[in-house]
């Protein structure tokens, strides 16, 4: 079992910003709806730590808190772009180090934090009628997360690991 032990205090840095990361790239991808979206990310992470047990890694790095720093990206820009290698660094380093069940295990929870904040806010309609419940925006952001962290989209949306 891979330990947070296992990694320096960059590599780790990289590989909690990681579900975090997704969340705001989702909610980013539209305006308004960030507040929602932000605790609908928290709650995947607090339902993630009450299935706690299956993964060492998986555990450790919900015992870290989320991080996430707009002053990371210093051009709102590139926060995507940007963001979305960090997503890929963070995989590359848990392949490298972590067994594969773990780095899916990683996958499923980044994706379903990103999930989550796509959801958690209809987008268009008017006073909550009518809308999407995942702009097109969104879809597009989610599909390049899968795409960055090498999974299968229709499969990543399947929820938390169990």
């Amino acid at each position: 079992m891979t330990k947070k032990a296992d990694f320096n205090a960059e590599e780790w840095t990289r590989i909690i910003q990681g579900p975090a990361l997704a969340g705001m790239l989702v909610a980013t991808a539209d305006r308004g709806g960030t507040l929602r979206e932000s605790l609908s990310m928290a709650k995947a992470y607090t339902e993630a730590k009450e299935e706690q047990g299956a993964s060492e890694l998986l555990d450790e790095l919900l015992s870290t808190p989320p991080v996430f720093d707009r002053d990371d990206f210093p051009a709102p820009e590139r926060m995507r772009e940007d963001g979305l290698q960090r997503l890929r660094e963070a995989v590359e380093l848990l392949e490298g180090k972590a067994t594969e069940a773990e780095v899916d295990d990683y996958r499923r929870f980044v994706m379903a934090v990103a999930e989550r904040a796509a959801q958690a806010h209809r987008e268009g309609g008017f006073l909550g009628v009518g809308g999407k419940e995942v702009s097109e925006s969104e879809q597009a952001v989610l599909d390049e997360i899968a795409a960055a962290l090498g999974v299968q989209r229709d499969s990543a949306a399947a929820g938390p690991p169990q």
